[in-house]
């Protein structure tokens, strides 16, 4: 009787050096929420059922981590990790170089520390939405408003506000 052998190697594959630069930035956005919500490391790798090694690996964007840990860690963070189509997302709203604060009253209304400031740039709008989602008046969000938040998310967010 012969002994059949798997004598094929297990390899990973080659992963695109953007593909490695847009999983380092998932890793990085994991990190921001987690100590955003000021949860350990221990904490948060005990509650999505993975090592802090695990944890670790994910926050640092390796490719050689399982999905599966992936998805567990988000969803114990309350992050949705979702896949979007990039074709859909490929219809780009051009930001302006500055938004003006009195034109979005909530933006203003977040950004009430800025004192002097009249106009902001896209990037300073973002992360003000995103770290003061909770602070955020949804129902009276004008349609405009609501359009700039989306363009930002698109733009600046991969598609999503991290909140």
């Amino acid at each position: 009787m012969s002994i059949i052998r798997n004598t094929m190697l297990a390899t990973t594959p080659a992963i695109a050096a953007s593909d490695r630069k847009r999983l380092a930035l998932l890793g990085e956005r994991i990190r921001t929420a987690r100590k955003r919500q000021r949860v350990t490391t221990v904490a948060a790798a005990e509650a999505a059922g993975v090592s802090r090694v695990t944890l670790h690996r994910i926050e640092r964007g390796e490719p050689t981590v399982a999905v599966g840990a992936w998805l567990t860690v988000a969803t114990a963070l309350g992050l949705n990790f979702d896949l979007l189509d990039a074709r859909a997302m490929a219809v780009t709203t051009k930001l302006p170089k500055k938004i003006r604060l009195r034109d979005f009253p909530q933006l203003k209304r977040l950004a009430w520390q800025l004192h002097g400031v009249g106009d902001i740039p896209p990037l300073v709008a973002f992360n003000l939405y995103e770290r003061n989602w909770r602070h955020l008046d949804r129902a009276a969000l004008s349609a405009g408003e609501a359009a700039l938040i989306d363009a930002l998310a698109r733009e600046l967010g991969g598609g999503r506000l991290l909140v």
